[in-house]
């Protein structure tokens, strides 16, 4: 039983991974699952659909391995955070679709709440900025806009949850409701010096702690599985979410360590040890861990849309078929033409934190190509990344000498080499670049002694180091710089 699995329920997709005892994949089932966009500015989920999308790739995880259920030590589960799921506890039925992190129907809340001046006591006690991207007021929008969920909430009959948390909940047949720090501390509404929810962030915001999940460990047995898919009696052992897990799978496990994440979004996120450091450049201080008594704590910057900006390339705009298409496209121009792309379509994220802001393509002429485009995209995202970098050199008490980097567009080499000339540190991509997956094994197998202990836990292997070329142009930093202004504050946004 050295075997471990990863629950990996990302944004767009479900995956499930098993690892060996030497750590290395055996096998990896992914399916994507319906994204819900009801209005402008709105995203959601169906709960079930994605139970249901997990819960197959982890039976075909478990056959594509060979394996059966008496050899697997324990199972991992990361996920996007954020997102708000709220069901009832009687039936395990939700009471709507759940409303994603990406959502933005909350940003006026989000003003009223700033104008009151709230802000200050909120980021005091959580580490986050008031922002429509954290679940308490999407938790507060589902009972105030679903006929009669608020009274059912005040009597205890609904429960809330992260999508760890709705995970757990089906899995153990209802039996547990529970998540960890990591999850927790990215829901506005859970104290990062105590490490428990706070009643007084609760009633600003209208959610009835009796709503809220237990606090578990993040490295920690949880329950056994008994939802019938085949792997009833395995542990659940870890909870983490998808940006904590791969700081732990990238092995950023000492002050100074950063790791970049380039997914539907870009998350960046530096170790900053056992106390909590707060940012002078808007970024937020998160809880990277929880293993037993220690903790370990996070600055951290989200960019809402990076693999989404190439999505949207080739779904809305049809300039490429595949995603991976990109890289040639881009590569086939020796620059972008003078073209900028401000991947805003949901707004920007840190360090700006404008929901107003909107995607911007600006300087277009008649030479333009769909070339120039795809450069110019994958500059975009590039350029938002170096702006939390230095955000974060800044704020950071220890040097940050090298960008470890992990997620579907990290295997792209041009975006690659783009960001170390930008950033001026090496970019160092690990062979196995399943990082959040392997965090969540990681630390699954080191609560029930499958493994070695999280701590000694070997480094990952390099694939690849970008190191800079000294390409870096002045003028293209001005021209992004210009390109943001102009796309803030968009009216109508």
């Amino acid at each position: 039983m050295t075997h471990v699995m990863a629950i990996d329920q990302g944004t767009t997709s479900c995956r499930a991974i098993v690892f060996d005892a030497s750590c290395t994949v055996r096998a990896i089932a992914q399916r994507d699952f319906e994204q819900v966009f009801p209005r402008p500015g709105w995203v959601e989920h169906d709960p079930e659909l994605i139970w249901s999308t997990q819960a197959g790739v982890m039976a075909e995880a478990l056959a594509r391995a060979g394996l059966r259920r008496a050899d697997i030590a324990a199972v991992g589960i990361t996920n996007q955070r954020e997102t708000a799921v709220v069901w009832d506890r009687a039936t395990g039925t939700p009471i709507a679709n759940a409303i994603v992190w990406q959502d933005r129907r909350t940003a006026d809340a989000c003003a009223r709440f700033q104008a009151q001046g709230a802000e200050p006591m909120i980021t005091e006690r959580t580490g986050l900025l008031l922002d429509a991207y954290f679940s308490a007021t999407k938790i507060a929008w589902l009972l105030d806009n679903v006929p009669g969920a608020r009274a059912r909430a005040e009597r205890g009959e609904l429960a809330f949850g992260t999508i760890d948390s709705w995970l757990v909940w089906k899995l153990t047949n209802g039996r547990v409701h529970t998540t960890d720090a990591t999850n927790a501390s990215r829901t506005m509404l859970f104290d990062i010096h105590r490490m428990a929810w706070d009643a007084e962030l609760c009633e600003l915001f209208g959610v009835p702690m009796a709503m809220l999940p237990d606090i578990t460990p993040t490295s920690g047995v949880v329950a056994e599985i008994s939802a019938g898919i085949g792997l009833d009696g395995v542990p659940i052992a870890s909870l983490v979410g998808d940006q904590q897990a791969a700081l732990a799978g990238q092995r950023c496990t000492r002050p100074g360590l950063a790791k970049n994440t380039y997914g539907t979004g870009c998350f960046m996120l530096v170790n900053t040890g056992d106390e909590p450091k707060f940012s002078a450049h808007r970024l937020l201080t998160t809880v990277a861990w929880q293993t037993g008594n220690a903790r370990s704590y996070a600055l951290e910057g989200s960019v809402f849309v990076a693999g989404a900006l190439v999505q949207w390339l080739r779904d809305g705009l049809g300039i490429i078929e595949r995603a991976s298409d990109i890289e040639a496209l881009a590569a086939s121009v020796p620059d972008s033409g003078g073209v900028v792309v401000v991947p805003a379509l949901t707004g920007l994220g840190a360090p700006h934190w404008d929901p107003a802001a909107r995607g911007a393509i600006l300087g277009l002429t008649r030479g333009t190509t769909g070339a120039h485009i795809a450069r110019a995209a994958l500059e975009g995202i590039a350029f938002q990344v170096a702006d939390l970098f230095a955000a974060m050199r800044a704020d950071a008490a220890v040097p940050i000498t090298e960008l470890r980097v992990d997620g579907g567009a990290a295997r792209n080499d041009l975006l690659m080499q783009t960001q170390a000339d930008l950033l001026g540190v090496p970019v160092i991509r690990p062979a196995n670049t399943e990082s959040t997956a392997f965090g969540a094994a990681l630390l699954a197998a080191a609560a029930v002694g499958a493994w070695p202990g999280f701590d000694q836990a070997p480094e990952p292997k390099t694939e690849r180091r970008f190191v800079p070329s000294g390409a870096g142009d002045p003028a293209r930093l001005d021209r992004w710089r210009e390109a943001i202004g102009r796309s803030r504050g968009w009216p109508g946004s």
